[in-house]
């Protein structure tokens, strides 16, 4: 049996199209590690659902949380984006920080391995909770 980083096995899921607020850098870790605490200190953890958009063709990485209703994105000098729906291979990881983030890069890799990847889609990672992060690998429908 080959080992995974998983804690369940990878299922698929339907998503839909959300707005979101976004700020976006380079996809080089020094860069993402100061990008997370700036935006969580604009936007706020409470209430919030976080999520990464990883671009592999533009080599990007996106920070972003759904518009609430009273949210003002260009106060807090954030663009406005769109999270893509559509059909997703979804694995799991479970475990506490920083530890759990050592595993993100496996986890995509091996999500990818499982089927061709829809490439004109990003990868997503949803920030469930902080010992549970959600790896999204787009696929065509």
């Amino acid at each position: 049996m080959t080992p995974t980083v998983f804690s369940a096995p990878p299922d698929r899921i339907q998503r839909p199209d959300v707005t979101v607020m976004q700020q976006t850098t380079v996809d080089e870790l020094p860069r993402i590690q100061q990008l997370w605490p700036s935006f969580e200190k604009l936007v706020g953890l409470r209430g919030r659902k976080m999520y990464a958009q990883i671009d592999v063709r533009q080599n990007t990485y996106t920070v972003c949380t759904p518009v609430k209703e009273d949210d003002r994105p260009d106060r807090l000098g954030l663009q406005l984006g769109t999270l893509p729906g559509g059909c997703y291979l979804r694995g799991r990881l479970v475990g506490e920080p920083p530890q759990i983030y050592g595993q993100i890069a496996d986890g995509m890799a091996e999500l990818e391995a499982m089927l061709p990847a829809d490439d004109a889609r990003p990868l997503v990672e949803f920030y469930r909770r902080h010992d549970q992060i959600e790896l999204w690998v787009p696929i065509r429908s």
